[in-house]
Parts: C-alpha cells; structure tokens; sequence
C-alpha cells in the first residue's frame, strides 16, 4: 500500500532525482544483497532479515509502479479532447 501511494504522489512531484553513478551505485549494491541472500551466506535471523527485506523492498517497488501506472490511467482517460 505504501509502494500504490509513493507511485501516485511521485508522477505529480517533479523532484531532482539521483544520479547516473549514484543509481548504478545502487543497482550494485542491492544486486550484491540478492547475491548474499541466494548464496545463504547469511545464517539464522540476520539472513531471514535480510531475505524478508529484500521481498518488502521489491514488493514496495512493484507498488510504486502500480501507483504510478494507474495514476498515468486515470489522468489520461480524463482530459478534454482537443
């Protein structure tokens, strides 16, 4: 729910944005954490943490796509032809 609602908001808010080496920066580091939670190399509750963040975390993203889609969806089916 949370993800639906930042995906709405975030089509209105025209913010900066984070850069090109800071996303990549990013990609790498969450790639690793996947990496670390395939490969069990975290053990006992740590790597549950781990493994139930990094399903919150992608299922906050799909919500923030969501959002964004239906909101592009709704706005779309209601402007004035020209």
């Amino acid at each position: 729910m949370l993800g639906l609602a930042a995906g709405w908001i975030a089509v209105v808010q025209r913010g900066k944005g984070v850069s090109k080496v800071t996303a990549r920066w990013l990609s790498v580091l969450v790639a690793a954490l996947v990496g670390v939670a395939l490969a069990r190399l975290v053990p006992g509750r740590p790597g549950y943490w781990l493994d139930l963040g990094l399903v919150m975390f992608t299922m906050y993203l799909a919500g923030c796509a969501v959002g964004s889609w239906l909101r592009d969806w709704v706005l779309s089916r209601h402007r004035p032809a020209a």
